[in-house]
Formats: C-alpha cells, structure tokens, sequence
C-alpha cells in the first residue's frame, strides 16, 4: 500500500507533464499537416486591443512559418548578406536559446526565408531557399548531416523566387521535392541522409511542397507540379501520386494548370483531393480509385475557378473549405465552399483577405488577414461571422503593408504569428 500512495501522485505528475506539451506543432501546417489543432479552451471574446501578446522577438524578413516541440520554438530566419540560421526560443518567455547558422548568401524578388522545418525526435529539418537541406540535433545544436537539393541533382539558376520546400518526415524517410533537372521529389534517410529514392523530374519548377495523404487507408506522397502559362492558356501541369517507400509513380492528373503553384493538396475524405491555387487556377478536386488490377486512376469530380488561394492551402471545416483568395488577379478576401464545389460566400475587399495564416481549433478560425489584423472567426457556411479582431500586427518594420503570410503556429494556448520584423507569441486560450 505504500508504494501505491508513492506510485500514485508520481503517475498523476506524468501524465500531467505528457498532456503540457500534448499539442505540440511539430510540423507546416500543424500535426496532422491540414492547419488544424486539437487545442480547447479558446477565448471567445477579445478586449478591445485584443488578445495578449506574452512576448515579441526580433526577425529577418521573411515567409517562413515556426514550429514548435517540448515548449521550444524553433524558426528557420535568415539574413540575406550571410546565409541561414535556425533559432531555437522559449515558448514561455521567448528567450532565444540557441542557433546555428550557415553561409547561403542571396537574395530574389521578395526576399527572406521561405520555410517551415519539421521536427522528429531529436532531430529538427529546414531547408533554406538556395536549397540546402539540414539535419540539426536539437540537443547538440550541430548538424548531423547535411545536402542541397537543388544542386546535388543538376539544378542551375535558382528559381524565380527561390525554393520553397517543407520537409515531410515519412517513417525513417525525409521527402521534399528537389524539382532540379535529375529529380523530382526525393527521399533521404533521415538519420543519414542517404538518397533512397528520386523521380526524375515531374515538369517546370513551382514552389509546392509533398504532402502525405490517405488513400484506402494507404499512405501516398502527391505532388502538384507547374504547368506553362498561366489562366486557360496555360498547359503541362499535373498533379502526381508516388508509393513513399520506393518513389514509383502510382498516378497522374493532367487537368490541373497553374503557372506558380504554390499550396499542396488538401485531403478532402473518401479518397477525395482538394487542388488549389492562384493565377486564375482556382480549384479542382479528384477523386483517386484503386482498379481490380491494382493500379490507380484520378477522376476529376469539380472545378471552381471562383475558390482558391495563393500560398496556402484551405482549411477544412465541418464539410466546407474556407480559404484566402486574394491574388494579383483578384481580391476575393476570405472565401467558403462546399464540399461539392458550390461556392457560399466571399468577403471580397470587406474585409480583406490577403494570404495571412489560418488555424481550425476547438469549433473555430484563428486567421490574420495578411497585413494587420488577427480574427476569431465562427466557420459558418451561411454567411462571413466575425467574433472578434484587432489589429495586433500594425505597426511592423513594412508599416501599412506588413506581410504576414507565414504559416502560424498554435502550442498550448499560444499563436506564433511571423511577420517581417517580429515574431509574436499571443495567448488565445485560457
């Protein structure tokens, strides 16, 4: 019996510090990769000047997203004279705990870092906008190996505006798409680095990166790759299935065209892939099917040239999609659509929705518009339902046109927002 009264409190202290850390953001797009987050307990109202901001932290310029794991935040920054640098901060406080930098000096149009990194054991993965792909041990602060996935496979001139990827971690597998002239998509051992798989390359450079999907309960890497032109003139873009251990191409849809892809598919349920993008590519969505013979087919069941996004991927909400389709074309603000492709609603410029982040948690939207402004947001397919905002951005070093389109982040009751000067930590549960 007295082991059981000293046993008992040393359980409840566990499971207690297990659940502190349970909903961590380990990865782009938070732990299941579609912007959604098991967090509860959201604040319902915001006073005036809105919710808490707990700390602010000094950063480059820059689009790339945090991450973060055991109370640890980690961000990819970067300083375009003198290369990158993963930072690691407190999540309470935002003290900066350490870095590691490395020499990738450059700069293209709209500058800055572009990534989010993935984290797995102890282990953090980020690859920089001219390619160079690292595995740094959290514990140690040293990388434990490191490649360049550009150049490692022919690739020349860096493209347009740089690359985009956001390691995927697949079992003992690190995926990200190269898109260089010699591969495709590629698979490294993650504790080595060793290639094990590439496709040869899949078409003309975009910025998208792989996504894990489900297919009959079968996990499939897809890839949507640029096509030439843009609008419906545009032609020779498509979107790719590939097995994740062996890099075989499973199936292809040739329907989708977009110059300058950019968001990866969006499981929508029952086999079915939401296709997104700006440029006048609006939506479309497949369904994938298993044939008696075993291979696959793509089945185009929608387009919506009225539904879209830009940068990132729609968040799905009790069967509607809601997205920010603001583009150099149009400007839908945040827009809603049915699963079956019906459009419900826009907001167009009132308010504006300008590529800012999204988050579904616990019944409800966390979103910034982009420039300025942070929302609450109760989904509702009827009609735009605003339940609180403040303008908790202004102010940032690009003044009236600050751009926050990094991917947020949401750790135990705390919302990461990067913009082009801060990183900000705001308390949105209580």
């Amino acid at each position: 019996m007295k082991h059981r009264k000293i046993l008992l409190p040393v359980f409840v202290f566990l499971f207690c510090m297990s659940n502190i850390y349970a909903q961590d953001w380990p990865q782009y797009l938070g732990p299941n990769g579609n912007s959604t987050s098991p967090q509860k307990g959201l604040l319902r109202s915001w006073p005036e000047k809105g919710p808490e901001v707990l700390w602010t932290v000094n950063v480059g310029i820059g689009y790339g997203g945090p991450v973060v794991k055991d109370g640890k935040v980690y961000l990819l920054d970067r300083d375009d004279k003198v290369g990158d640098k993963m930072r690691c901060f407190d999540l309470s406080g935002g003290k900066e705990l350490w870095s590691f930098g490395y020499e990738a000096p450059g700069s293209v149009m709209f500058p800055g870092s572009r990534s989010v990194p993935a984290l797995d054991g102890n282990r953090i993965y980020s690859c920089g906008p001219y390619g160079n792909l690292y595995c740094i041990d959290i514990n140690t602060h040293k990388p434990i190996w490191n490649k360049n996935v550009w150049t490692d496979f022919g690739g020349g001139k860096i493209p347009t505006w740089a690359i985009t990827q956001c390691p995927v971690v697949y079992g003992d597998l690190l995926i990200v798409a190269s898109q260089a002239p010699q591969a495709g998509v590629v698979a490294y051992e993650k504790l080595t680095g060793k290639v094990i798989w590439k496709t040869p390359s899949l078409g003309p450079v975009g910025y998208v990166s792989p996504e894990i999907v489900k297919i009959d309960g079968v996990s499939q890497v897809v890839m949507v790759t640029a096509s030439e032109g843009r609008g419906s003139s545009a032609s020779g873009g498509k979107v790719v299935g590939i097995e994740p251990l062996t890099g075989k191409i499973l199936w292809e849809y040739t329907g989708w065209q977009c110059g300058i892809p950019v968001p990866n598919v969006l499981e929508a349920g029952e086999n079915r892939l939401l296709i997104t993008g700006g440029y006048q590519a609006g939506a479309a969505m497949i369904k994938i099917s298993k044939k008696s013979d075993g291979t696959y087919v793509a089945t185009e069941l929608f387009k919506n040239p009225d539904f879209g996004t830009h940068t990132q991927p729609p968040v799905l909400c009790n069967g509607y999609f809601y997205a920010q389709y603001t583009t150099n074309e149009r400007k839908d603000g945040l827009v809603c659509m049915s699963m079956d492709g019906k459009l419900m609603w826009k907001t167009g410029r009132t308010p504006l929705f300008d590529k800012g982040g999204m988050i579904f948690a616990d019944g409800l939207l966390l979103s910034t518009d982009g420039v300025n402004k942070l929302y609450l947001i109760q989904p509702d397919p009827a009609s735009f339902k605003p339940i609180s905002s403040a303008e908790l951005l202004k102010g940032g070093k690009t003044g009236p046109s600050n751009q926050n389109w990094a991917p947020l982040a949401l750790s135990n009751g705390k919302l990461l927002i990067r913009d082009q000067s801060r990183l900000m930590c705001v308390k949105v549960a209580k």
